[in-house]
């Protein structure tokens, strides 16, 4: 007889509750649902998401990959959940889309230290609303209950999207030259990245509180902290299908200086006019708090510009004009330069 039925072991009494996973199904249920695209094939819960293709000329299938990062902390620390899931689908289709792919549908990974199916249900819920926002299914994914992995209270969030383009409207950035403009489209704040800077400065260093408020900042530290990171899918893919976007940047990890060369070719760099575009006060407050300098936080931050579209000269008008008939803003921040790298004038 093996020791575990001895004693009576159960999976429950290891740390992991299938009942809870189960009931935190049937609470994700409907709004998983009101993802769904009509190519969607299967319902929630089966073994693999199916999706059917339909008819394109020449397709080409775009992935991404991200997470939250230690943003996640923040949530821990606010106990509020109901956004990170959003920013998690954010971070992957506006990365799939800087190849000008449309997101048909988003998979989603949750490991927790104990599964309490009303967080999770809340979770998922953001997800939902991103997938919602981007246009995209969310066809399947995993919840994972992990005793002993995380620290009592916290989780990890992964995403995984997968998107299409007609080749012909594929968007890879080898037809930018000297003279093409830089249209920036405003982010909501710190989005997902550089939080462990933020976190360091904020609450080790300056000892604030998620709940203080400081003069100015809208809203609490928490809540400016937490603000969702926006999602550009449906402002920007009419401008792919036309034709009229170069090149494209998502602003993340690595900010301005890591991220806007890899887009361009060899010989050509970019000039960005400081002071062209409106900078949210959270990263000035940060700048002061934490006595960074300028070149560090443009190589951390998105700086307020969440997405980049590198344009013709004569096209940047149209644009422009056909982002704020959808009520997106674009500023003109720059241009494509002889030369490498990134440099502010």
């Amino acid at each position: 007889m093996c020791v575990a039925k001895e004693v009576g072991l159960t999976y429950r009494e290891a740390g992991v509750d299938v009942a809870a996973g189960t009931r935190a199904v049937e609470l994700m249920r409907s709004a998983v649902r009101t993802t769904f695209r009509q190519e969607v094939l299967t319902d929630i819960g089966g073994f693999g998401g199916l999706f059917a293709l339909g008819k394109y000329e020449d397709p080409v299938l775009v992935s991404g990959t991200d997470g939250v990062g230690t943003k996640l902390k923040v949530a821990f620390m606010m106990n509020s959940h109901a956004t990170v899931g959003l920013d998690l689908v954010a971070m992957s289709v506006n990365d799939i889309l800087v190849s000008g792919a449309e997101p048909l549908f988003f998979l989603d990974y949750l490991g927790v230290a104990k599964l309490i199916p009303e967080q999770v249900a809340e979770i998922v819920g953001g997800v939902a609303s991103g997938c919602r926002q981007a246009g995209c299914a969310l066809i399947g994914g995993e919840t994972a209950e992990l005793p002993g992995l995380y620290a009592p209270g916290e989780y990890d969030l992964a995403g995984f999207a997968v998107g299409v383009v007609e080749k012909k409207h594929l968007v890879d950035g080898s037809t930018i030259k000297e003279g093409d403009i830089l249209l920036g489209l405003p982010s909501s704040g710190l989005h997902s990245n550089g939080y462990s800077l933020v976190r360091k400065i904020v609450f080790d260093l300056a000892g604030h509180a998620v709940d203080d408020k400081v003069d100015c900042l809208c809203a609490s530290i928490g809540e400016v902290l937490l603000t969702p990171t926006r999602i550009y899918v449906r402002a920007v893919l009419p401008l792919v299908r036309q034709g009229l976007i170069k090149g494209m940047v998502h602003i993340t990890g690595g900010g301005f200086t890591e991220n806007i060369p890899r887009v361009l070719k060899a010989g050509l760099g970019v000039e960005i006019v400081e002071g062209s575009w409106r900078v949210p006060p959270v990263f000035s407050w940060l700048a002061e708090l934490g006595g960074v300098c300028t070149e560090e936080m443009y190589r951390t931050f998105n700086m307020g510009l969440g997405f980049i579209l590198v344009v013709a000269p004569e096209q940047a008008a149209v644009v422009i004009d056909q982002l704020s008939a959808v009520g997106e803003t674009a500023y003109q921040v720059g241009q494509v330069v002889s030369g490498s790298g990134v440099t502010f004038v």
